[in-house]
């Protein structure tokens, strides 16, 4: 294996935690936006509309791309990637109440119970996600472009 490959292969690992972080970032801008009191804004709307928008696409291509194939280099995750497909609709339903919530013009207070719910969902999935599949994706072999993979950010 030559160095170029290897730094590929950890590359995954490094990518999931960057996208991790950067989903984070988004939400706390999102919560802060909200927690000012004033009324929903275009920059607020804006903000919810982004978060959502790119934590759906991580999770989709995750479930489309990353998660088959962890599946096929290791079957003994299956159970695990289950577990994070189930994360993955549960904290779909919860976008799409908050996504609910924006388009009906609710309040600074709704919107905010909406992303507070989501960032406990969204903080324990992580976390586990991490636990679970960061020493495996040291070693994926997978050519793919990580937007596709890992959702456009």
């Amino acid at each position: 294996m030559t160095e170029g490959e290897k730094i590929r292969l950890v590359a995954w690992s490094r990518e999931l935690r960057s996208v991790h972080e950067r989903l984070r970032n988004a939400l706390l801008i999102a919560q802060e936006a909200a927690a000012s009191g004033e009324p929903p804004g275009r920059d607020l709307l804006l903000f919810c509309h982004g978060f959502c928008a790119a934590l759906t696409g991580h999770h989709e291509g995750e479930d489309r791309e990353l998660f088959p194939a962890i599946a096929a280099e290791h079957p003994e995750l299956r159970d695990t990637l289950r577990k994070l497909e189930q994360d993955h609709s549960m904290i779909g339903h919860l976008i799409g109440g908050l996504q609910l919530a924006v388009d009906s013009s609710a309040g600074t207070d709704e919107l905010a119970r909406h992303l507070e719910g989501i960032a406990a969902i969204m903080e324990s999935h992580f976390r586990y996600e991490e636990r679970q599949l960061l020493s495996v994706l040291e070693t994926l072999e997978l050519d793919a472009d990580p937007g596709r993979v890992l959702g456009p950010l």
